[in-house]
């Protein structure tokens, strides 16, 4: 058992009858009234993202999880089919427990959690940024870059990501997995 001093970001625990997955937390204390724990919580069996609050002191049952790095090999429709890269083992996941499955492109290593209770896994988290190539964008407008102007571009794994107007097809930007957002762009 936690308590909610211990929760942090990426923690899985057991509430209602589920597992979840903590996304996001922030420690509150008011000036009247007990300190409380806001958290975003994701579901590892159906993806589904709620909102709880949790008292201070309040007891969580946390799972005991392993991770493993994984090398993502390819999808086939909604199945990403992933293999470890200690053993070469290789195993299935549903598109619903990837965070950024549109990120992804194939070889990328990542980390999955795997529950030690029954080996199932139960979320796929990705590295902090990916650098991705731009596949297709419009051309920049000269003389409109007076304000922080944003255009969209698809990069070579299909993901639509704004980037600033100076960023051309072929160009590699870096991307923060995390939100979704353009970093830079990267000089080979």
């Amino acid at each position: 058992m936690a308590s909610t001093s211990d929760i942090r970001k990426g923690l899985c625990i057991k509430y209602n009858h589920d597992i979840f997955k903590i996304i996001d937390f922030q420690h509150v204390k008011p000036g009247k009234g007990p300190a409380f724990v806001r958290t975003k919580l994701k579901s590892v069996t159906s993806g589904k993202v709620i909102d709880n609050t949790f008292s201070a002191g309040h007891k969580i049952e946390d799972i005991r999880v392993e991770t493993h790095k994984f090398q993502f090999l390819y999808n086939e429709g909604d199945t990403f089919h992933f293999m470890n890269t200690d053993d070469y083992a290789q195993i299935q996941l549903e598109k619903d427990a990837l965070d950024n499955p549109d990120l992804m492109k194939e070889g990328e290593i990542v980390t999955i959690q795997i529950n030690t209770e029954d080996d199932m896994p139960l979320s796929v988290d990705l590295p902090a940024h990916v650098i991705l190539e731009v596949s297709s964008t419009e051309p920049g407008v000269k003389g409109n870059t007076a304000t922080n102007a944003t255009k969209p571009a698809i990069v070579e794994t299909g993901a639509t990501i704004n980037v600033p107007l100076f960023i051309n097809e072929g160009d590699k930007i870096r991307i923060d997995t995390d939100k979704g957002n353009y970093q830079e762009r990267v000089k080979e």
